[in-house]
């Protein structure tokens, strides 16, 4: 009941109206079961195609410039100079194993500077092939915004290499101040953090630079603007520059609570006054949904295990299951379970505004990824992206080596758009199976899902193992070439056998689930037909509703009964 009594609040200042809304979680080496870094992320925006930007290693001659257009919408914003040496990128990672996120939390719009030239896309996508390391990347962040200008809004950064992890956020300083003020803090190595659309930083330590870094002037910055008049011990750069509200709390830091949440087994063990503690993730249940903005949830935790890209990868399908913020339980999931709503996040009837949830996993993703930073092996081998288009609950994510040469036909940038259809993209076809899922969620979802399980745990347990020991094999020979041809070979039949799976899958859902009717199958996977011929069905069921929705259809004075006789 608790639930819906806070979905009747006046909303007026819902900062959860941002609907292209984005989630990271960040694993430092010693947190993982295999010892990389690795970085998640979802790029939930409502106009963002799904496909892998690749840009090969280059050199340029001095005085060469750099256009830049804005990420998300492709406007020029002018030039900076080029840098005369670049890395190979692929999707959000280097060819050295730096991996950069991100998720947009606005913050005031006084700090906007619309002259800026790099937007945060371009921050990440001109910072991947200008750095190498983790704290490499940071510097750079800062020296692109505070010489060009920043023109987008709060952000944090998911920064991450062979050995350390980051998070970072940044703002800007306005039209008047040009440039960012901004904190960064490593990941203790063990930990984990998460982040979703509200800045994670409050206070922290200002004399450890092994451990945060910081602009010199993000407390003067924010004295002087009249937004803290604390000591500089006590400032918090998330209270000064991005202030939690209920949306901020409800709509972005639940998603990092229920990451938390999953991978802490329900317990957060963190540390507090130099001391680790462990308390139940239910302690911070308040605060995530929005009824008690002072519980400050932990920006750093221990997972309750070492954990896998699996884990991650499904940590990036979550609708908030088994909590009491669970979209397939309320009236809204239909008589289907289905865990999305469609935008606005929020809505008025008799003067009243109520919410719907925004969980991790959501319709309007355009790509998501789990990338691996693995120190563990060749340089030119570690660096491993796993990639997928569209809403991660029922896509999946392909293993793609950051040293390839080329990418494969249904990740290859113009390969269709959003205005555009192409039998041959993998946005596309994943889109036909998760919009095939919506119609009749409970039983159909599933099939996909157990599909993505397949072959995500078949590539992680035999495919990369076998193939990483071959490429690390050759490299030690100083055979490079031939192992960033194999490597390409591997990534691009991959990506494609398991694209053709997937063309499979929605005709199969197609056929078994036509017209809300469910067609039994055998075993090998065959449907099980009469004894009159293989087209006509044995065993067919209807798939009808679940009770939630029967009950509510009940309470309706309209619904008609069905007298016995």
């Amino acid at each position: 009941m608790r639930k819906f009594l806070c979905t009747i609040l006046a909303l007026a200042a819902f900062s959860a109206s941002r609907t292209d809304a984005c989630t990271n979680v960040i694993v430092s080496p010693g947190a993982s079961a295999d010892g990389s870094a690795m970085v998640s992320y979802a790029a939930d925006s409502h106009g963002l195609f799904g496909e892998l930007y690749f840009r090969p290693a280059g050199r340029f001659r001095a005085g060469s410039a750099l256009a830049i257009r804005e990420w998300d919408t492709g406007k020029p914003l002018g030039s900076i100079a080029q840098a005369e040496r670049t890395w190979q990128t692929v999707g959000n990672m280097n060819e050295r194993q730096l991996i950069i996120g991100e998720t947009t939390w606005g913050g005031r719009e006084e700090q906007m500077d619309p002259a800026g030239i790099m937007d945060y896309g371009s921050l990440i996508y001109v910072t991947l092939q200008r750095a190498s390391t983790a704290r490499e990347a940071i510097e750079t962040i800062v020296e692109l915004a505070n010489t060009y200008g920043y023109p987008s809004e709060g952000e944090t950064f998911s920064i991450a290499d062979a050995q350390e992890a980051w998070v970072m956020d940044l703002v800007g300083k306005g039209a008047d101040n040009k440039g960012i003020v901004w904190v960064a803090r490593r990941v203790p190595d063990g930990y984990i953090c998460a982040h979703a659309n509200q800045a994670r930083i409050t206070r922290f330590p200002q004399d450890d630079p092994e451990n945060c870094l910081f602009a010199p002037d993000v407390i003067s910055f924010a004295r002087e603007k009249g937004w803290y008049e604390g000591s500089d011990a006590d400032f918090s750069f998330r209270d000064a520059y991005n202030p939690l509200d209920f949306g901020g709390a409800r709509a972005c830091d639940a998603r990092a609570w229920s990451a938390f949440n999953i991978l802490c087994d329900g317990t957060f063990t963190y540390v507090e006054n130099g001391q680790e503690v462990s308390r139940p993730a239910a302690d911070w249940l308040d605060y995530a949904m929005g009824y008690d903005l002072q519980g400050e949830m932990p920006l750093f935790v221990k997972p309750a295990r070492k954990i896998t890209v699996k884990d991650v990868a499904d940590v990036m399908r979550d609708h908030y299951e088994g909590t009491p913020m669970d979209m397939t339980t309320d009236i809204g999931a239909g008589g289907n379970g289905l865990p999305y709503r469609w935008r606005p996040m929020n809505f008025t009837v008799d003067g009243k505004t109520y919410l719907n949830e925004r969980a991790i996993a959501t319709q309007q993703t355009g790509f998501w990824f789990v990338a691996q930073a693995r120190g563990y092996l060749p340089a030119e081998v570690g660096a491993l992206i796993w990639f997928g288009c569209d809403d991660a609950a029922t896509s999946y994510l392909t293993p793609i080596y950051a040293n390839i040469t080329k990418v494969p036909e249904c990740l290859r940038e113009g390969n269709g758009d959003l205005l555009h259809y192409s039998p041959t993209a993998q946005f596309w076809m994943c889109n036909r199976v998760a919009n095939a899922c919506y119609k009749m969620y409970d039983r159909m979802a599933p099939v996909a899902r157990a599909a993505a399980d397949r072959f995500e745990r078949d590539q992680l347990e035999n495919g990369i193992p076998a193939m990483d020991a071959r490429l690390a094999q050759l490299v030690q020979k100083g055979r490079l070439r031939k192992a960033r041809k194999l490597m390409t070979k591997y990534s691009v039949e991959t990506a494609q056998a398991q694209f053709a799976a997937w063309t499979k899958l929605e005709e199969l859902l197609l056929v078994k689930f036509i017209d809300g009717n469910v067609k039994a199958q055998a075993e090998d996977g065959s449907f099980l037909h009469t004894e009159y011929g293989p087209g006509f069905p044995d065993k067919l069921e209807y798939g009808g509703y679940n009770d939630i929705w029967k009950a509510a259809v009940a309470r309706d004075p309209h619904a008609p009964v069905l007298e016995s006789r």
